[in-house]
């Protein structure tokens, strides 16, 4: 963590594409990003930027990140999230090599589109079983990329808000501790649509961000009244009732939070989720001399530690040759005591086997000569099964009927039952009975 902590080094810019459909906003936000914090260096908006030209808007754009010594530096666009179909997969054992597989198999069900007219991307969260999949039009995709690329502005990834906070939260490599549950105010509609009403008044469109044990990343928008809004978002998070959710803003420590979490990934694209929806052939990546300094840093931070890790192994050395010595002595001794523990446990379970052979055998005469004393002529056996819990007889008598009580009224007997229903010959009842024995262990 502390070497996560030391190579969080970098400017970068966020972009976030906001507002109501056919008139969005770009909300831009600039940060430097050190070891001991991120920091705003500025930010501004650019109002209705798809009926302006684009070199006019991108004009303004380069002037901005030119004079904050940031031009080049590749931008990372969060898209509308009204425009990005989120969702959470659980993939409980599926290899990385099969995890492709298994998300495109699922695919199809995940968006309500044609399978040719959307991008997607996917990224496992951590360690977890969950993965993140991102999914929008080609359309929508293609006519943003298209605006950038007209304005003259560099675009390393298009995202959305749950990857740029997940990855935010987790700049200097440690998760936040606990339940998250956030929330930040949004306008997807466009002017034309109809807007719900509550207590006399339009109700504010929310974005809701959680995470929880049951959901690693949950992000959702409602047109709800705020309070219900949390309520819905806990509930499907199956987060505490009481999880107080609190502003974006306040939990990233900026405002506005979102394009400052869309920088945080533009300066540290290493601490950034790989969830891309821009195509590749689109993608703008920054030199590798953007990483010398931090390289260097690392480097110095791990001959550092490698020197406090040499000083006391000559000690470690010792103490483990001395170590193996007192082992190498013991090692007969333990070897020795483990054989005879295998002995005396050989011992032990054949003498226990003699002795409950020989109660077994007592047990079994026992039973042979009660059946002999309880079953006086006329009665005869000529079948006699007998097991440790069981006993089946059959034989032939002068009356069936009374047997099972006979049995029964034995201290050695109980639950006794025909296997069948006794047989009429000429001479006698030919009869089958199961009896359990009293007492018989399992």
């Amino acid at each position: 963590m502390i070497l996560k902590k030391w190579l969080a080094f970098g400017g970068g810019v966020g972009i976030q594409i906001a507002g109501p459909k056919g008139a969005e906003s770009l909300h831009i936000s600039a940060v430097r990003v050190r070891p001991n914090g991120a920091r705003v260096r500025g930010g501004f908006t650019i109002e209705d930027f798809p009926h302006r030209p684009a070199a006019e808007w991108g004009a303004d754009y380069t002037a901005f990140s030119k004079k904050l010594q940031l031009r080049g530096v590749p931008a990372v666009v969060l898209l509308p999230r009204h425009e990005v179909i989120v969702r959470l997969l659980a993939l409980p054992g599926v290899s990385q090599k099969d995890l492709d597989t298994a998300v495109r198999f699922q695919l199809e069900g995940l968006h309500p589109y044609n399978e040719d007219d959307v991008y997607f991307s996917w990224t496992r969260l951590g360690r977890t079983s969950a993965v993140l999949v991102a999914i929008a039009r080609k359309d929508t995709v293609d006519r943003y990329a298209a605006l950038f690329e007209e304005a003259g502005i560099k675009v390393r990834l298009f995202t959305c808000s749950a990857a740029a906070i997940y990855s935010a939260l987790r700049l200097y490599g440690t998760a936040p501790s606990g339940e998250v549950l956030a929330w930040d105010s949004t306008d997807s509609r466009s002017d034309s649509e109809p807007r719900p009403q509550g207590s006399g008044r339009a109700i504010e469109s929310l974005e809701m961000y959680g995470e929880s044990a049951a959901r690693p990343a949950f992000s959702a928008s409602f047109d709800v009244e705020p309070s219900r809004a949390r309520a819905l978002a806990a509930a499907e998070m199956r987060a505490d009732p009481t999880l107080e959710a609190k502003p974006l803003a306040e939990v990233l420590g900026a405002n506005p939070p979102l394009p400052y979490a869309a920088a945080l990934l533009s300066a540290c694209p290493s601490r950034a989720l790989p969830l891309n929806l821009l195509p590749p052939e689109r993608r703008e990546f920054t030199s590798p001399w953007r990483w010398a300094l931090p390289s260097a840093l690392a480097l110095l931070v791990l001959l550092i530690a490698g020197g406090f890790a040499a000083l006391p192994r000559y000690e470690r050395r010792q103490y483990l040759a001395t170590l193996q010595a007192q082992i190498a002595q013991i090692s007969p001794q333990a070897a020795r005591s483990a054989q005879l523990d295998k002995q005396i446990e050989t011992v032990r379970r054949r003498t226990e086997f003699l002795d409950d052979f020989r109660r077994q055998s007592k047990s079994n005469i026992d039973a042979v000569a009660e059946l002999t004393r309880i079953l006086p002529p006329p009665t005869w056996l000529n079948l006699t099964e007998i097991s440790p819990r069981q006993i089946l007889i059959a034989g032939e008598t002068d009356q069936a009927e009374p047997l099972l009580k006979t049995l029964d009224a034995s201290p050695l007997f109980e639950s006794s039952e025909f296997q069948g229903a006794p047989l009429r010959t000429s001479v006698a009842w030919v009869f089958r009975i199961r009896t359990n024995r009293k007492g018989a262990r399992p």
